[in-house]
């Protein structure tokens, strides 16, 4: 059994040494991983317009998500649809989460080229958008 415990420290040490690891990662706060505090996390909301068919909004869909292959700034990129028993959509569908190191990072997102392509190309389709930005922290 000692040897065991032994094993796991070796294990554990090993894994801090090298960087960490996944199974390794310390928790600050429930829920909030180290890594992901600080870092700022770009809100984006969009309502479309009447008669924006399911074939525009799939496109949308997949070409913001294909940013994050194109800009290195963006570390990680996630979507959804609303899905919220509560009235209080204001007719928004779609919410985007994209994370980034830095605000330097985001602001150098918003005028790159593949962010802007993105916007000429589906912004006919797009009613409103709503955006909130944040560093991400705990309690």
């Amino acid at each position: 059994m000692t040897k065991l415990f032994l094993m796991m420290g070796m294990v554990g040490v090993a894994g801090l040494l090298l960087g960490g690891c996944a199974c390794c990662e310390v928790e600050e706060e429930e829920g909030h991983s180290m890594s992901a505090l600080g870092k700022v996390r770009h809100v984006v909301m969009f309502k479309f317009k009447d008669g924006t068919t399911k074939e525009q909004i799939a496109a949308c869909e997949r070409d913001f998500a294909g940013l994050k292959g194109k800009i290195p700034f963006i570390v990680d990129f996630e979507f959804g649809t609303n899905n919220s028993p509560e009235p209080h959509s204001k007719g928004y569908t779609h919410c985007f989460l994209v994370t980034f190191n830095t605000e330097k990072d985001r602001d150098a997102y918003l005028p790159h080229p593949a962010h802007k392509d993105f916007v000429k190309a589906h912004g006919p389709i797009i009613g409103e958008v709503h955006v909130l930005d944040y560093v991400a922290r705990a309690k």
